[in-house]
């Protein structure tokens, strides 16, 4: 049984806004711990689908996530998007990116549209305790927040990337915080908490890892079990991979595999785990040339390397040990499946582009139809089906015959690549027509969220103002010489009120005595750089590779400019020098806007 694509959308917007929601909508009143499972939901950053021994890499021992797929389901085929922001975006909507407004991965492109309603508002609606611990990568400011986006607990960084991994500041429901000791312990440390603070009652627990994601950093245990192991299984083109990198990765992912190996064992000792259904994915194809089972392409590439990551669902008692799924299917299906399998209506109103794949995981999908599963990255649009996928290029591979995408046969199944060609220009016209300049400001003064930061990574330098690395997600501003340079975000005041303006900045001794000020549609505040604050860059002590285009950090101090009122309004908010007696005017790593009662 075969449809188009849009016969396939039809059938999977009537199979979740339709028949599923009118089936699931008198469940969801049962109150039983066996209608509303627990939820936790894993997902690694950058592991690709060959960084696990149970897809067959002997480089590595994965025997925790291995055993999700032992005790429950394994996807052999699973999809996502072929990089990171986006990739949540499916997962938390069930709606292809770009439709709620998802274009990249920093400044302010990553962002989610508020008018798109979560996984987790759904399980908030229906009575569950709510949490995320790691990396949001969907928007910074309220009402993006998690804390917006249906988590009544936010533990982790909303950026793309973190440039430290041991000791990180971080933030705990959007104050700053020190996080203690590597991040994925800890990001691991909280979840278990929550898990055990609401053993008695249903939780959703989104764990969002952001490793194997560089800098390459990772505790020496799991680096010196493999720093001297020889790399037996190569990238399919081995002069590309850089072994250090490989290795680096490799162990980052067994520190995962450690930590989720925790979060078994605490659903374990609390008697949850056969209350519990437990997800674990990843967010894109490996973020380097290793191995990855012979496939095309990697994190960035929308060929099957770059899209195509492990996927486990353990259900005790409900998804039968040892299941094998070989249907196609992706992030944009988990919300409609989740809810489906806990008895829970989903809220949002808007059509999904993802389908139940309950079916699947129980054994039951008999005459399952074949679909569609499109990717889009930079203007780039592939399209995968059962058998086979149409690149970006409009070549045609056999991905069962051929699964490293070496041969074209778009001239042997001219029938086929021309229907598959149609689809991808009807989804362009339909899902990225309207996917035009970015326009939305940086929304501040939110009284539910008061505080509100301005990172440097949303920011604009002018003149001679440089960022500190060419990735802008953990960057600060350096280089601010001169009172013709500033530094500027595009925002919008949605309060009107009194706020109090800080800057978070570095300036060594030589250098004090800029006077700044900070400016916007009329209003100014100024403030005086008094005290030196000179600490040295971090990271690179910790970092196993080179980690490239992305900065090094360090520790900012505030500096309190003072209160100034400003109106509901958008305009550009500056920050400028009055005068530079050094040689600069300081660092900025971003500004803080809090709105006063």
């Amino acid at each position: 049984m075969k449809h188009s694509t849009f016969t396939r959308r039809n059938f999977l917007k009537s199979a979740c806004a339709g028949a599923l929601a009118a089936a699931i909508g008198v469940r969801s009143q049962a109150s039983s711990a066996d209608e509303h499972p627990n939820i936790v939901v894993i997902l690694a950053d950058d592991q690709g689908w060959g960084d696990l021994r149970v897809h067959g890499n002997l480089n590595i021992q994965t025997p925790n996530i291995d055993s999700l797929a032992r005790d429950g389901a394994m996807f052999d085929r699973f999809f996502v998007c072929a990089v990171c922001a986006p990739t949540r975006a499916e997962f938390l909507t069930g709606r292809y990116h770009s439709r709620g407004g998802v274009r990249g991965v920093s400044t302010g492109a990553e962002r989610l549209n508020v008018d798109e309603k979560t996984i987790a508002d759904t399980f908030k609606a229906a009575g569950y305790a709510t949490a995320a611990f790691g990396k949001w990568h969907n928007g910074t400011q309220y009402p993006y927040h998690p804390n917006a986006r249906g988590f009544d607990e936010y533990y982790g960084f909303c950026s793309g990337h973190w440039g430290l991994y041991f000791d990180p500041v971080l933030e705990h429901n959007g104050k700053l915080v020190r996080g203690q000791g590597y991040i994925t312990d800890d990001l691991t440390n909280h979840a278990l908490a929550f898990i055990e603070q609401n053993k008695s009652r249903p939780f959703f627990c989104y764990l969002p890892y952001n490793t194997p994601h560089s800098p390459m950093q990772v505790p020496d245990p799991f680096f010196d079990k493999l720093k001297d192991n020889p790399v037996k299984m190569r990238n399919r083109d081995p002069e590309k991979e850089q072994i250090r990198m490989t290795r680096s990765a490799l162990a980052m992912c067994e520190n995962i595999d450690w930590n989720v190996g925790r979060v078994l064992k605490k659903l374990e000792e609390l008697k949850l785990a056969r209350k519990t259904i437990v997800v674990y994915f990843s967010d894109n194809g490996p973020n380097s040339w290793r191995w990855n089972d012979g496939m095309k392409g990697r994190k960035g590439s929308t060929d099957e390397g770059g899209l195509r990551v492990p996927c486990m669902v353990r259900w005790p008692g409900r998804i039968k040990p040892g299941t094998r799924i070989p249907q196609i299917a992706g992030a944009i299906d988990l919300l409609p499946t989740l809810a489906e399998m806990t008895g829970v209506r989903i809220v949002s109103t808007k059509p999904l582009d993802g389908t139940s794949i309950k079916p699947l995981l129980f054994g039951r999908a008999e005459n399952w139809p074949d679909r569609m599963i499109f990717s889009h990255q930079k203007g780039r649009v592939s399209v995968r089906t059962q058998r086979y996928r149409l690149d970006h290029t409009g070549k045609l591979f056999d991905m069962q015959a051929d699964p490293g995408q070496d041969r074209d046969i778009s001239n042997d199944k001219p029938e086929i690549a021309a229907k598959l060609r149609k689809a991808v220009a009807r989804w362009r016209q339909e899902v990225l027509a309207a996917s035009g300049k970015d326009d939305r400001p940086f929304t501040v003064g939110y009284a539910e969220f008061p505080t509100t930061p301005l990172p440097a990574r949303d920011g604009v330098p002018h003149g001679n103002v440089q960022r500190s690395g060419r990735a802008p997600n953990c960057s600060f501003f350096t280089n601010w010489l001169s009172k013709e340079d500033k530094i500027t975000w595009d925002i919008e005041v949605a309060t009107s009120g009194d706020y109090e303006a800080v800057v978070y900045y570095t300036c060594p001794e030589p250098d004090i005595g800029s006077t700044v000020e900070l400016c916007f549609n009329g209003r100014r505040v100024r403030g005086k750089v008094s005290e030196p604050h000179d600490p040295p860059l971090r990271g690179r002590e910790f970092d196993r590779v080179d980690r490239g285009s992305e900065s090094y950090v360090k520790d900012f101090r505030p500096l309190r400019l003072g209160t100034f009122r400003l109106k509901k309004d958008r305009g550009e908010l500056t920050l400028q020098a009055l005068d530079v007696p050094g040689r600069q005017v300081m660092d900025v790593r971003a500004v803080m806007l809090t709105l006063l009662k």
